[in-house]
């Protein structure tokens, strides 16, 4: 993502519909584990290392350009530059870690993976988030230099051969997926654009419903994993 994406992401996400209930989701998908040592790849501005933090985990912001690190550092972050296929922590020295939207970035997502089991604990959690369905690339994709959307199907082959075991996997921003899919057949660039107030709370109220609704079956604009190691057997 270019710099200048990170910087208007960062101005955005503490008020943006669909980054606060992204935040939301990633505290829902936290509860009931004991903090500890936390990675948070591909960062951007640490909108959901805060997350990490702020319930009590001690979090390092992962991001490979120097836009997004600058502004996790100026947020009073830890923060490390590092390339997603090389992580410079120790073997199994991680309790979770996060990758919301970062696989979709990377040509191999496979050595992204690999990375990721080598370096958590075999009871640690890897929380994930990537955009879903081919059928929905448009400029957006391009403009913040995506190399894939992926199905289901493909996320958990991806995952399970790099060694995890998929406990959960479900769809996100399903409500609003013919909105997404019609905006973007008619549009150009990226969708990082700062929204309407009354906009943005009728998205907000929208995506917030599916909290209680039972549609993560349903196609989405995102899929949401969770997977933790499979047990080594000796």
């Amino acid at each position: 993502m270019e710099g200048t994406e990170v910087r208007k992401l960062a101005q955005l996400e503490d008020q943006h519909w669909w980054y606060r209930e992204r935040r939301h989701l990633l505290a829902k998908q936290i509860e009931g584990l004991s903090p500890g040592t936390a990675l948070d790849i591909g960062a951007a501005g640490g909108g959901n290392t805060r997350v990490l933090r702020d319930h009590g985990w001690s979090a390092v912001a992962l991001e490979y350009g120097a836009p997004g690190a600058e502004v996790a550092h100026e947020r009073g972050l830890a923060t490390v530059r590092a390339d997603a296929t090389r992580l410079p922590f120790g073997d199994h020295s991680l309790d979770l870690v996060v990758a919301f939207d970062l696989l979709e970035h990377l040509h191999d997502d496979d050595v992204a993976v690999s990375e990721v089991l080598r370096v958590l604990k075999p009871s640690g959690h890897y929380l994930i988030a990537v955009p879903a369905d081919p059928r929905l690339w448009s400029d957006h994709d391009e403009a913040v230099d995506h190399v894939r959307r992926y199905t289901r199907p493909e996320l958990v082959g991806l995952l399970e051969s790099g060694g995890f075991d998929v406990v959960e996997v479900k769809s996100w921003n399903v409500l609003l997926r013919p909105v997404v899919a019609l905006r973007r057949k008619s549009s150009s660039g990226s969708d990082l654009d700062k929204v309407h107030p009354v906009v943005n709370l009728g998205l907000r109220t929208i995506i917030t419903a599916e909290r209680y609704l039972p549609v993560q079956n349903l196609p989405g604009v995102s899929l949401l994993v969770r997977a933790k190691p499979t047990a080594r057997r000796g």
